[in-house]
């Protein structure tokens, strides 16, 4: 990012703050009770720390995950349904200790976003998509994921594409910007699109480069032509 205000002898300050994520349906939760009664609180635990299926990776979570129903309720053992959508996080595991504290004495839940994904396209090292283990991830850290730009990747031209209740969001993005910290997009959101469009000079060399086949081949059609006539 290029600012005059940056310098080596101290730090510039910028007010910016992650907005919190609400949870939505298709959203999937892992949910974690501790106790001195084991034996009861892992009946709520989606993976036993010791088992191999803690070590399975994302897809492994995922499906011994709480998934959040079209109606916004996740269904735990004992409590039953609890309407979650629109809380955060912190705001589920606060809804579920209270609800768990009516059963189990000295318990302390754990809620933890699993389903937290950004793809990252176009003009990067490494495309695809990437788990993210932090909730106030921002796009640098998405980029860095994918191995950063390459030299073709057009970093003034960066489009974030984001999903809403209302359908989808694509917003551009300067990353030589120095206000890119303070933009409302600055940090990720599950689910966010990153696609780094191509430079213009790039394109242009592309095109030359498909322009210069493409005479080669009529050329070599031509003398074919001339020669069995």
């Amino acid at each position: 990012m290029q600012n005059d205000r940056y310098n080596t002898s101290s730090p510039v300050s910028v007010a910016n703050g992650p907005k919190p994520y609400r949870l939505q349906a298709n959203d999937v939760l892992s949910v974690k009770v501790q106790s001195e009664q084991p034996e009861l609180s892992n009946l709520f635990n989606v993976v036993d720390p010791g088992s191999n299926m803690a070590f399975g990776g994302p897809s492994a979570l995922y499906m011994s995950g709480y998934t959040i129903d079209a109606a916004g309720n996740i269904t735990l053992p004992t409590i039953g349904k609890l309407k979650i959508a629109g809380l955060t996080s912190t705001e589920t595991q606060d809804l579920i200790q209270q609800n768990l504290n009516k059963y189990l004495v000295g318990t302390t839940v754990i809620v933890k976003l699993l389903s937290f994904k950004v793809s990252v396209l176009g003009g990067v090292r490494n495309p695809g998509y990437y788990y993210v283990y932090n909730e106030q991830a921002n796009i640098l850290e998405g980029l860095s994921l994918a191995g950063d730009l390459t030299q073709a990747g057009d970093r003034r031209r960066v489009k974030l594409i984001r999903q809403t209740a209302g359908g989808s969001e694509v917003i551009m993005l300067d990353l030589t910007d120095p206000n890119l910290v303070q933009s409302p997009y600055y940090y990720l959101m599950p689910n966010d699109v990153i696609y780094i469009d191509p430079l213009r000079t790039q394109l242009k060399r592309e095109n030359l480069v498909v322009v210069t086949a493409l005479l080669g081949v009529i050329s070599t059609g031509v003398l074919l032509l001339n020669y069995f006539r």
